[in-house]
């Protein structure tokens, strides 16, 4: 067949977009950016210098399979990709010729099932209306290098139009992407783009139709394309086809804000003896006034008494807006309730948080909230103390007046955030004299799923064995309480099966953890877990764990020990684990950057590193282990329920898994990919002092002040 009419190579999807083009619609008012086939932002073979934008995830397939670098021909690519911060997207690709055909029988013989890692970087500083200029890698570190490639490239958009031009350096037979590339991009209509391109070795052209976010009811945007032509002597097929489906990895709403307030210097406290120094001013104007007043009247007794039935009523009013406080913080569900008042009109608020499991810092903000709509007094302060099962982690102090206008406006609010409680004022009244909503008692149930499953294996592109988790704790007093967890098999692939390769690694169903936990709060900023208890790995084990950890000050430094025991219940199999894990939280990048060393639950000794990007309550991370093998990754972790979950009642509250962990990884430095599982592994029980009692190593001053507009938007949702 020729290659010389371009027609011949037509499909019903080119046809059916070119003729929509007589449809009424609008020219394209940004240039969008696509998946390339080969799984970076790109055309149809080569890359752009474009980059997701951060937080943006794409999850793609495309039957145009490079066969190590040999030819083209109808197979499987599997695609995710997501930009981690500004000008930096990572992407891993899955590549296969059959989805379950086993490699180490005939069926198999010659085929490929090639999983990769990509990475591209777009320089900063460049103007945005000069061009745009990227590095990148594919494939690299990896067991059997089957897309090794390296590349430069610039793009520069105009009008509707965009050029992209590089140069690339890698091994394959067909000669893609091995020296100079250029590629143009054509958008008319934010619906429809056209794309041709030299990859290197051959001219490819393909349309891209996308399916606006709006039709999609705002969750993602769709995009169908279709390479049409190529003119390839490696090519078995006359079009290749793909879909790609992209949207944010969190529904966060971006609101206008003022810029978050810097931590101010830390003043007296408003639990002690002296006033804040905005309140003694605005007392002194009031008093100036007063004396005013009198001399005009000249009639200082009745001033006087005057001034006593107004402070009466005063205190009156104050007295039933804190009981109406009261009153609705319970009703929306925050538990160990304890609020007041004093003659100064400081409000202290002291609650835990149960209901905003994703983070803590959404507790604080309808709390505060609350206390903004609330209390009107002139001048009013507030004191609030986030705890847990009666441990304070983190105390909020600010002006009633100060929030209320930074809620109504775009004001930075002037809060003291400070670790665990301060002093409590003196002479405060507390309303109804006990605490409301006591957490004890009640059990909490999480659901979620149990997933092992491996990616690109001799045995098939994906296996898996799946359960139905569920792990229940019940506060018992002060910091303690006993958790147990269970799980249910649910389903798995035909390799996870009672007698298939995989079968040791199958979900199983059964109780796996029953311990008790107590929690202290220690000096110097240090917290203390220790577990007692049943802990099932493979065999039964009787274990102990303790976890200690030291938060600095501003939140921003964690240093945690945690050592483990266990006995095998039917011999002398004994286990242990000692390691010591460092954790920087770099707020103003939603970046948390993780270490840690020493010898885990396989017997395995090393360290292992991850770089955690956060989005809202999920995170990308990518990861380096190095104990009995060296491995790279990448892992992701989402919320498996809502943003506030159901109160707790006097029968418990049921809810979803709010960290729930996935991760993919491959051995590098070896001449094989041999599958590792339970690496740099310890075990743990759904109960930790970074989860449940740090906010995910969120429990920062810092994070709070880089996060303010998450305090608004909490209670514009909830109010």
């Amino acid at each position: 067949m020729t290659r010389t009419y371009i027609m011949y190579r037509v499909r019903p999807l080119f046809v059916g977009g070119l003729a929509t083009l007589c449809l009424p619609a609008f020219a394209a008012d940004e240039l969008a950016s696509f998946q390339s086939f080969n799984g970076y932002t790109g055309l149809i073979n080569t890359p752009t210098a474009e980059v997701l934008d951060t937080g943006i995830i794409d999850i793609g397939y495309n039957n145009q399979l490079d066969l190590s670098g040999s030819k083209y021909e109808d197979g499987h690519n599997y695609i995710f990709s997501a930009g981690l911060f500004d000008g930096f997207e990572v992407s891993g690709q899955i590549a296969a010729n059959s989805m379950n055909d086993n490699l180490f029988y005939d069926e198999g013989r010659g085929q490929l099932r090639d999983l990769s890692f990509n990475a591209k970087y777009q320089i900063p500083y460049i103007p945005k209306n000069w061009f745009s200029l990227a590095f990148g890698a594919k494939d690299v570190g990896g067991a059997a290098n089957n897309y090794e490639t390296y590349y430069a490239v610039a793009s520069k958009e105009l009008g509707d139009f965009r050029f992209s031009a590089g140069i690339s350096k890698s091994e394959r037979l067909t000669g893609q992407m091995d020296g100079a590339f250029a590629g143009i991009e054509w958008q008319p209509f934010d619906w429809f783009t056209l794309q041709a391109e030299h990859d290197g070795e051959a001219e490819n052209a393909a349309a891209r139709i996308t399916i606006p976010k709006k039709w999609l009811y705002d969750v993602g945007t769709l995009t169908l394309t279709s390479r049409f032509y190529s003119s390839s002597d490696f090519d078995e097929e006359s079009t290749y086809w793909g879909v790609n489906f992209s949207t944010p990895l969190t529904s966060s709403v971006k609101h206008a804000s003022a810029e978050p307030a810097p931590q101010p210097v830390k003043k007296q406290s408003i639990g002690g003896n002296s006033p804040d120094p905005q309140y003694l001013i605005a007392k002194k104007s009031a008093v100036k006034n007063n004396a005013l007043e009198v001399q005009s009247t000249h009639d200082i007794p009745r001033h006087v008494a005057q001034h006593h039935t107004e402070k009466n009523s005063a205190s009156k009013n104050v007295n039933r807006q804190v009981s109406s406080l009261k009153a609705k913080l319970a009703q929306d569900g925050f538990e160990n309730l304890l609020v007041g008042f004093n003659s100064q009109n400081q409000i202290i608020v002291q609650f835990e948080n149960s209901i905003f499991n994703r983070n803590d810092i959404d507790a604080f903000g309808l709390v505060l909230g609350r206390i903004a709509e609330y209390i009107t007094p002139a001048n009013a302060q507030f004191n609030v103390v986030l705890a847990k099962y009666d441990i304070p982690l983190m105390s909020i102090t600010g002006q009633v007046d100060n929030y209320r206008e930074f809620i109504e406006g775009n004001l930075t609010p002037d809060l003291n955030v400070t670790k665990g409680t301060l002093v409590m004022p003196k002479g405060v009244t507390w309303v109804g004299l006990t605490r409301t909503n006591s957490p004890y008692f009640k059990p909490r149930v999480t659901f979620g799923p149990a997933l092992t499953n491996s990616y690109a294996t001799e045995l098939g592109v994906y296996d898996f064995s799946l359960a139905l988790r569920a792990d229940i704790d019940i506060p018992l007093w002060y910091g303690a309480g006993v958790t147990a967890g269970g799980q249910v098999h649910v389903a798995n692939s035909d390799d996870f099966d009672k007698d298939a390769p995989f079968r040791r690694l199958r979900e199983k169903t059964g109780i796996d953890r029953a311990v008790f936990y107590q929690t202290l709060e220690l000096p110097f900023g240090l917290y203390n877990q220790t577990q007692v208890g049943f802990f099932k790995e493979t065999y039964d084990y009787t274990g102990i764990t303790n976890e200690t950890t030291w938060l600095s000050d501003a939140g921003r430094h964690k240093v945690t020990a945690n050592v483990g025991y266990f006995e095998y219940e039917d011999y002398q199999g004994n286990r242990d684990y000692k390691t010591l894990s460092y954790q920087y939280n770099w707020v103003e990048k939603n970046i948390t950057l993780h270490a840690t060393a020493g010898e885990f639950w396989s017997e395995d000794t090393g360290a292992k590193v991850e770089s955690r990007f956060w989005f809202g309550d999920s995170y990308l991370s990518l990861f380096l282990e190095d104990t009995a093998v060296r491995k790279v990754g990448i892992a992701f972790s989402i919320p498996l329920t809502p943003r506030k979950d159901m109160n707790v009642t006097r029968f418990g509250q049921v809810k979803g898994n709010e960290s729930w962990r996935h991760t993919a990884s491959t051995q590098i430095g070896q001449s094989h990919n041999n599958l590792v599982f339970n690496q740099a592994y310890m075990p743990t029980t759904a109960i930790s002092l970074d989860r449940t009692f740090l906010n995910q190593g969120r429990m920062s001053s810092d994070y709070i002040y880089a996060n303010l507009s998450r305090l608004k938007s909490v209670y514009a949702k909830y109010k």
